[in-house]
């Protein structure tokens, strides 16, 4: 919703909008399931249309989805939800979380990046996040924030990798030479978390997908 008291603010949103109209008709053209919305609370809104009572899902480390608060809604209407994140987690439960997450009834994450034509690109450490979005049973959802818009391929590559990843590392306390310099330097080092690179160009064949594009800036 605009905000008629401030016109810088209502031009902004007003531009997010335009640029999010267009890249949901160009991933619309290419067959996702695809929406626009302004705000985190209405991509809430339609994550709960999606998933219903007391389905599983699956969420992979992802800021944005906890930024909306996905986790606590799903649970109050009696989802089962698997999140490896879980600080309670031993590593042999870890492991097994992360499969469940990847069975569930759907998997719910974000995109690193989302190209202006309408391509959905990832990088990866452990693989889990992109393995799951390039082949599963489940339904797919991805909720992406504005901030995550990149002009072409090469440019969201870019973004993922001096935009979202040192902020990642530091966040998970994983020492890496971005962490420490705030921009990629294609390391090569023992820590490096930039490993697997995934695009989805379309839906993956026989795969359900959605893809919510808020007008606000979430996740990194």
């Amino acid at each position: 919703m605009t905000n008629k008291k401030d016109p810088f603010a209502a031009a902004q949103t007003a531009s997010n909008r335009q640029l999010g109209v267009n890249v949901v008709k160009n991933l619309t053209s290419k067959g996702f399931e695809a929406i626009y919305v302004d705000t985190g609370e209405q991509a809430l809104e339609e994550v709960l249309k999606l998933i219903p009572q007391n389905a599983t899902v699956g969420i992979p480390g992802s800021v944005t989805i906890r930024q909306i608060g996905a986790i606590e809604k799903l649970q109050e209407r009696g989802c089962t939800i698997a999140q490896h994140w879980d600080p309670t987690l031993s590593p042999e439960q870890k492991k097994e979380v992360l499969k469940k997450e990847f069975l569930s009834d759907y998997f719910l994450t974000s995109s690193n990046a989302l190209t202006e034509e309408g391509m959905l690109v990832n990088i990866d450490g452990t693989g889990n996040r992109v393995s799951a979005m390039a082949w599963g049973t489940n339904i797919l959802i991805f909720v992406v924030g504005i901030n995550k818009i990149a002009r072409d391929v090469d440019s969201a590559l870019a973004r993922i990798r001096d935009k979202a990843t040192p902020p990642n590392a530091i966040r998970l306390n994983i020492d890496t030479p971005c962490s420490h310099v705030g921009h990629c330097v294609d390391c090569n080092s023992a820590t490096r978390v930039c490993r697997a690179i995934l695009i989805l160009e379309r839906p993956t064949t026989g795969r359900e997908t959605h893809v919510i594009v808020v007008g606000e800036n979430l996740g990194y």
